[in-house]
């Protein structure tokens, strides 16, 4: 997989380099199907788990990007968006002489499904609330972050996904899981994770956001409101970015200044304080 500039107002644009450099846009209208990860497809063309890379390129401020690679899936790394956080810091982000446009939410708009919910309402930056409730050794967790406030790297981008020994078998029964490892995964066992320890105590809800913020890039903007999201999933995620887009009586679009001095030199500060996962601890 590579990453190549791309110019201003372009969006996040998918390129299958060994069919023909064909493109998908990371866009709701080419989301394909949605489990355990979010994939997109256009005329036929798959690309799937997406959702790590565009969290990661949401949460770091990258609005025009072409991401080629050679397969339908992409590479899961270590199972978080930490890999990707320190690459886009190795070459420099650079910010354009366009204006970013963002979706300024105007009014609310939800998605309900018994105890699942998720909802955007209007609200100056991007922040997001997210509680999810799974069975032990899980349980009920809550968290909060302001994006505008460059958390991201810090505080969401290490946490892992995560998954239950219970249900392995079953998964890859059903074709899914077969790259999951414990290397690119939490596993889960009934005293808690066989891999530990963890880089957060609440590593778990924050993946869930890690998730979310790579879901709703599929809104083709960045969001400029505040997000609640219960108990909800990759499928209640892409489900509000379509019931979003489409009632445009609901949000607006809005111009971001362009920054004072390049974003190349913000983040170069920042490179040496990023956490290192390996050294974190619960």
């Amino acid at each position: 997989m590579r990453l190549l500039p791309a110019p201003a107002g372009s969006g996040i644009v998918f390129r299958r380099t060994d069919l023909d450099n064909f493109e998908i846009p990371a866009n709701g209208r080419n989301v394909a199907k949605v489990s355990y990860a979010t994939s997109l497809m256009r005329q036929g063309v798959l690309i799937s788990t997406t959702e790590h890379l565009l969290s990661a390129l949401v949460g770091m401020g990258v609005d025009n990007v072409i991401i080629e690679l050679d397969n339908l899936e992409l590479p899961i790394l270590d199972g978080s968006a930490m890999p990707y956080v320190r690459a886009f810091l190795d070459v420099g982000i650079r910010s354009q002489r366009r204006r970013r446009e963002t979706i300024r939410v105007l009014r609310p708009v939800e998605v309900r499904e018994g105890e699942k919910f998720i909802g955007v309402y209007p609200g100056s930056g991007y922040s997001i609330r997210y509680t999810i409730d799974f069975p032990a050794p899980i349980g009920r967790q809550s968290t909060s972050i302001d994006l505008a406030a460059e958390t991201y790297g810090d505080f969401i981008a290490p946490a892992r996904t995560f998954g239950y020994k219970a249900d392995e078998k079953r998964l890859r029964d059903m074709g899914l899981i077969r790259g999951a490892n414990e290397g690119n995964a939490i596993v889960l066992g009934p005293k808690g994770p066989q891999n530990g320890p963890l880089r957060f105590n609440d590593e778990y809800v924050r993946h869930k956001v890690l998730d979310l913020i790579g879901d709703l890039a599929l809104a083709g903007k960045r969001i400029e409101g505040h997000v609640v999201a219960e108990r909800a999933g990759h499928a209640m995620h892409t489900a509000l970015v379509s019931r979003l887009i489409k009632d445009r009586s609901a949000w607006e679009l809005a111009h971001v200044p362009v920054a004072a001095e390049p974003v190349v030199d913000r983040v170069a500060s920042l490179q040496g304080a990023l956490p290192n996962p390996a050294l974190m601890g619960a």
